[in-house]
């Protein structure tokens, strides 16, 4: 027989073990992961490239070494000769295992497009950007005045626009005579006012009067997806809004596996950071060639993120974030030029990154207390930012604390059996009846559920593909509310719940969702251990509120806000049955959509909200998880459907929930079986 390696795949997190000589594109096909073809694997078509990681990988207790994959090949050299191949990447229908490997699907290798739901709101923004244009008319020069064209210039901008003490970018001054005669004596100013006490700085001229617009670029770095939303800083009307897949999840999904990452492989956090930065600078040639203006219009940037993924971006080693006490390199705000960063717009353009809270708390939770303002509340508001590390605020007028939880990937589908990110055709609502235990469910890019007669027509382009994050939690949800799962977390038998959907799967219980083998599709079932990976990402994240509302001396508060991209997709009732957020009216549960988008946009478009912010930040208290003893003794009791110690009265009094228990232990199960010791899949619950 063979010897057997292991590949496993990023983002999705699925593995298996393979003979050496298997094509990637076979292991990838065989596991069920997304990866493009059209040619049948003849290494014609190019769809199906991959890119392979090498060192050492903890969280996945795998080591990559070179050689792990086949040689590069003729048919990979004469695409490479004839089309170009970035560096690095392979394709897979040519790469065979050798070794166990790391394999990475870019995006656009995926069969099915990812759709970044971090829409831009609807704000109310003071409309004062840090960069703003002035036509000014300049004096000629004569015999009788002999001073430069760039002193002239400096004293109409101080006469015509009171602008004093003025400098100008080293950039400008090659082209300033020209501009200046070819406007006849006119010209436009693009001058930086700085935040801080710096001058105002000419950074850009135009002849004559300049009538376009120039854009600035608010970007939420999130350890999954990278998201921006292109700006216009002469009205702050948003123009394009666009997002992909951040290429450091193949360093590992959570933000600890990056740092450990780091740690284990000299170079690590460079190249980490390397990677984001080109992403970023893919993400906005994307959006302003979808938009159709000049990249070279980008003149302002600003950027919020997570502690880990601020300091791989700005170029710094988080390997003291990866132990106690979680030093940051620095918390303040960071102004410095785009090009220092390794982006290629303007090459003036500013670059301008919000505080960072303390330890794991970054600058997105600073974006989200900007953008939703806890801090002005009458009520005690609780401010979730849901992602693969979640920021939690809860305040008031009286105080704010804030804190990080570390969810992990799975409520954005990944390390789900079935799980895929959000696209076409992947379940994103679940219902299912009480009585017959039967499923219906809609899909992203059809607004009709499966049990209408017309749904197969409308999904017949896509399919159904799997179900994405906010549909594996009401999927859990539904099935607690139907009886199909208990509070410990275990699905019950067929004979137990009486229904035919519940099949044996190993020595626990799968419910089998939707069944298109038949038609060659996939069979979409939600597993033990799939709820086991629910039931752990939202017990840090309600562990992580409870401890707050214990620092405050609450047992309740009064608003609940679902912040991220993923928490605008979120059902206030399956969240609370689930037990994610605290209990609450559903009345008082809101979406804020993308709030640390939001607070991007609002630092761009208005530079006193970065006063504003940088003060605030200074007023908020930060709870640090990891060395609190309770953090603990919540997570345990969190780990139950919806909760083993805190009552959940509101929810219970609108939704009553069935009292079964399917952890029948070493007695007499409903089979007729007897169970030796511990089942696998069982959640023990305190």
């Amino acid at each position: 027989m063979a010897q057997e390696h292991l590949v496993l795949f990023t983002p999705s997190g699925r593995r298996g073990s393979f003979p050496v000589g298997t094509p990637i594109l076979t292991a990838a096909r065989q596991l069920g992961v997304d990866l493009d073809s059209v040619c049948g694997g003849r290494g014609i078509c190019s769809k199906c490239q991959i890119t392979p990681s090498y060192g050492e990988f903890p969280k996945h207790g795998v080591t990559v070494k070179q050689g792990a994959l086949s040689k590069w090949n003729s048919v990979e050299q004469r695409y490479q000769e004839k089309r170009g191949l970035i560096v690095g990447r392979r394709l897979g229908c040519q790469a065979t295992v050798q070794g166990d490997i790391v394999i990475d699907v870019p995006p656009e290798s995926q069969v099915h497009k990812q759709v970044v739901r971090k829409r831009a709101e609807v704000l109310n923004i003071t409309l004062n950007p840090s960069i703003r244009l002035f036509y000014v008319e300049v004096e000629e020069p004569d015999m009788h005045m002999p001073s430069g064209d760039l002193e002239r210039l400096i004293m109409a901008l101080e006469s015509q626009w009171d602008l004093k003490n003025i400098e100008v970018t080293f950039s400008v001054l090659p082209t300033l005579q020209r501009n200046l005669r070819k406007g006849s004596w006119s010209v436009t100013c693009a001058i930086h006012h700085n935040d801080t006490n710096e001058a105002p700085r000419i950074i850009q001229l135009w002849p004559g009067l300049y009538e376009g617009s120039i854009y600035g670029m608010a970007v939420d770095l999130g350890s999954t997806t990278i998201a921006a939303h292109l700006c216009d800083l002469q009205n702050g009307n948003v123009i394009a809004s666009s997002g992909v897949m951040n290429p450091q999840i193949r360093f590992g999904e959570d933000l600890m596996s990056r740092v450990s990452y780091s740690m284990m492989n000299p170079g690590g956090d460079q190249e980490m950071t390397r990677i984001v930065r080109e992403g970023i600078d893919e993400l906005f040639t994307q959006i302003t060639r979808d938009a159709g203006i000049d990249k070279n219009l980008i003149m302002d940037t600003v950027f919020v993120c997570n502690p880990v993924m601020h300091h791989l971006f700005l170029g710094i080693d988080p390997f003291e974030l990866g132990q106690a006490p979680f030093a940051l390199a620095t918390s303040s705000s960071v102004n410095t030029n785009t090009s220092e960063l390794g982006i290629n717009i303007h090459q003036n353009a500013r670059a301008y990154i919000l505080p960072c809270i303390a330890g794991h708390v970054g600058a997105d939770a600073a974006a989200v207390a900007l953008s939703e303002a806890p801090n002005k509340s009458e009520d005690l508001v609780l401010v979730v930012d849901v992602g693969t590390n979640a920021e939690i605020l809860l305040g008031n007028k009286e105080k704010v604390l804030a804190c990080s939880s570390p969810t992990g990937p799975a409520f954005e589908g990944a390390q789900i059996s079935s799980g895929q990110r959000a696209a076409p055709g992947a379940i994103e609502k679940v219902r299912i009846n009480s009585n017959t235990k039967e499923p219906r469910f809609r899909v992203i890019g059809c607004e009709l559920w499966s049990d209408d007669p017309n749904f197969w027509n409308e999904v017949g382009d896509t399919g159904i593909t799997g179900i994405c994050g906010s549909g594996i939690i009401e999927a859990i949800a539904e099935m607690r509310m139907a009886g199909i799962l208990d509070a410990s977390g275990l699905i019950g038998s067929a004979s137990q719940t009486g229904t035919s959907r519940c099949v044996l799967d190993g020595r626990t219980n799968s419910y089998v969702m939707h069944d298109g083998s038949v038609e060659g599709g996939p069979k979409i079932t939600v597993t033990n251990p799939d709820i086991r990976a629910i039931q752990m990402a939202k017990a840090a994240l309600y562990s992580g509120a409870r401890l707050l509302m214990d620092k405050f001396e609450v047992n309740q508060v009064d608003r609940v806000v679902l912040a991220g991209a993923f928490g605008a997709h979120i059902s206030p009732k399956h969240a609370m049955v689930l037990g994610m957020i605290p209990d609450v009216p559903f009345k008082n549960v809101t979406s804020a959509g993308n709030a640390a988008g939001s607070g991007a946009r609002i630092a761009l478009i208005d530079i006193e909200q970065r006063k504003e912010i940088e003060k605030t930040v200074q007023q908020i208290e930060k709870i640090e998880t990891a060395v609190e003893p309770k953090f603990q003794e919540h997570f345990v009791n969190a780990s139950a459907i919806p909760n083993s110690a805190d009552p959940f009265t509101l929810l219970k009094e609108k939704v009553p929930l069935p009292g079964v228990n399917f952890n029948t232990g070493g007695s007499k199960n409903a089979q007729g079986r007897r169970r030796r010791g511990r089942t696998s899949g069982n959640v023990h619950t305190s």
